[in-house]
């Protein structure tokens, strides 16, 4: 077979706090990991990594990877076209496209099995999810370099379907496929766990991180049939999973699933009943019915401060996520931390990935086998 895929992996990043340090060393581990995974999968035939982190140069070029060093910020950062650049420069037809930290737990025959599928289909499309990738392959339609795709890679997926006309396929639902590396939460949760790659692990050791409330957390999960909170974007693969796996009852309170690729953000039209609970109940008044009706509780909090109006940093949200409120200067995002951190039951904040990959690393952690 003479076609080959080809891999468009960007990775920027500009910490500016202790936090968002903390987050990009990780994620750059995880990388070099998965970049030591890609060498082999004999349908890869390039790996590019795009970059404005200059440290990433040379142990990627030692994994054979063609490093583009530039300097364009997050900020100032847009995937589409960025992907139609690198697209055009390389010639590529079959592109396996992922974030420097996405999908850090795919193994070298997850990567053989989405290279395979790509190099027998046309007009294709294959991601791990709809509203928020974190990898997606795909082969490039004629009309590609022209099309309007979006500034973040949460939608791609859908624009290639829905714009493009390509045939969308999802991943199947596994450890390696689904967990990504987005907060402290997940951090924590690849700290705790053991998952972790030979240079990720080392860096997380590093970090000194306190795994005590998750450790409650999984206490309450490995008991049989307590009551556990999701609330958040939570989706129903890992409901369904949770209750094949372990003897829980589950209080689940999804919302604003794919807030962020159908544009509500942007748009300020995202919406929570459970915020517009707390405006009536108080944050203290919360956190006392949440320990009444669960033994633990997993929440994704942006939905929370995407219904209040606030932008903040990412450094307030991981302080938030790492419990540590006296660092935090805003006074509802400090009160809300501490409140969750003095809860009599251990409450884990997070995003998106708390309620997806991260809890599905943890069933896959308690109910070893089970991916």
């Amino acid at each position: 077979m003479d076609k080959k895929v080809s891999a468009v992996i960007f990775e920027g990043s500009q910490p500016k706090s202790r936090v968002e340090e903390m987050m990009v060393r990780v994620r750059e581990a995880a990388l070099l990991d998965n970049l030591e995974k890609m060498q082999q999968v004999p349908f890869l035939d390039r790996v590019y990594l795009h970059t404005n982190r200059p440290e990433l140069v040379d142990p990627a070029k030692e994994l054979g990877v063609k490093v583009l060093l530039n300097y364009t910020g997050p900020d100032q950062f847009h995937y589409g076209r960025e992907l139609q650049a690198a697209v055009k420069q390389h010639r590529l037809e079959r592109v396996f496209c992922l974030n420097g930290a996405g999908c850090p737990l795919v193994t070298v025959t997850e990567l053989n099995m989405i290279c395979r599928k790509l190099l027998h289909r046309e007009q294709f499309v294959y991601t791990n999810n709809t509203q928020s990738v974190d990898m997606i392959a795909f082969t490039v339609p004629e009309n590609f370099d022209s099309a309007e795709l979006p500034a973040k890679d949460n939608s791609l997926a859908m624009t290639l379907r829905d714009q493009l006309g390509l045939e969308m396929e999802l991943m199947p639902h596994t450890l390696g496929l689904l967990f990504d590396i987005d907060t402290p939460a997940d951090l924590l949760v690849l700290s705790e766990g053991p998952f972790a790659g030979l240079r990720t692990r080392r860096v997380l050791d590093s970090l000194g991180l306190d795994g005590g409330k998750l450790a409650a957390a999984k206490a309450v999960l490995k008991d049989e049939y307590e009551d556990v909170a999701l609330i958040g974007r939570v989706g129903a693969p890992v409901i369904e999973r949770l209750n094949a796996l372990l003897k829980l009852r589950l209080r689940v309170f999804s919302e604003e699933r794919g807030m962020k690729s159908l544009g509500r953000i942007e748009a300020g039209e995202v919406i929570s009943l459970l915020g517009l609970l707390l405006d009536h109940a108080g944050l203290e008044s919360f956190f006392d019915y949440l320990s009444r009706v669960a033994r633990c509780a997993f929440i994704d909090s942006r939905v929370l401060m995407y219904h209040y109006k606030y932008n903040f940093s990412d450094r307030e949200r991981f302080l938030s996520d790492l419990g540590l409120w006296q660092e935090i200067e805003h006074p509802w995002l400090s009160e809300f931390t501490r409140l969750a951190g003095e809860c009599p039951v251990p409450v884990i904040l997070g995003g998106h990935s708390l309620v997806s990959g991260s809890l599905w690393a943890l069933t896959c952690e308690l109910a070893p086998g089970s991916d």
